[in-house]
């Protein structure tokens, strides 16, 4: 018994693995031997390629590419037309399919509309990036970065909510009144 949504025009390959109360939209494309979590939303004409795997409650915007070596876990948000790479140095003539590299974007990380993932790269825990921002490293958890090449200009709380700490290194999200320390580069949840 199917315990997904799926519109008549979405193409969903064989041996894909989706999870409760997912929905597909239209005009998307699930490739085989992908892995999706439960209560997920594929945009429109969205590309999920072979292998993939995406957790629960999993937000991905119309336009989006997600291609064989992305991991995303759970509660990820990927924005409007934002797009995963998996090959260093593609070339049309030159097959590079054993060269796929693995990107994993950690529980609760934000990619902004337009946002470019170069492979080999995680984002952390809570990170925001922002719309159009081209990311060529490492993000840190809680980790707030644009531009192009993507720079960290600051941090956030897990609601999204830029964080200003105190003298004593402490900030309170204005939404969630979470309380959170920075110490040396990372960010403690109090």
């Amino acid at each position: 018994m199917i315990e997904y949504f799926a519109h008549e025009t979405a193409v969903i390959d064989n041996d894909c693995s989706i999870g409760k109360d997912t929905k597909i939209w239209h005009f998307s494309h699930i490739m085989s031997n992908c892995i999706i979590g439960e209560h997920c939303n594929i945009g429109q004409n969205v590309v999920v390629s072979p292998e993939v795997i995406l957790g629960k409650n999993v937000k991905v915007q119309n336009n989006v590419s997600i291609y064989t070596g992305v991991i995303c876990e759970d509660d990820v948000f990927l924005g409007p037309s934002m797009v995963f790479t998996n090959v260093i140095n593609p070339r049309s003539a030159i097959k590079r399919k054993n060269e796929y590299q693995k990107t994993l974007v950690k529980k609760g990380a934000s990619i902004g509309a337009n946002a470019t993932i170069v492979c080999g790269n995680t984002i952390g825990e809570y990170a925001f990036i922002g719309a159009g921002s081209v990311v060529t490293k490492e993000v840190l958890p809680f980790a707030l970065v644009v531009g192009n090449p993507s720079k960290q200009i600051g941090w956030v709380s897990e609601y999204g909510h830029r964080l200003e700490f105190n003298k004593n290194g402490i900030a309170i999200c204005k939404e969630s009144n979470q309380k959170y320390q920075l110490i040396n580069n990372t960010i403690i949840k109090l």
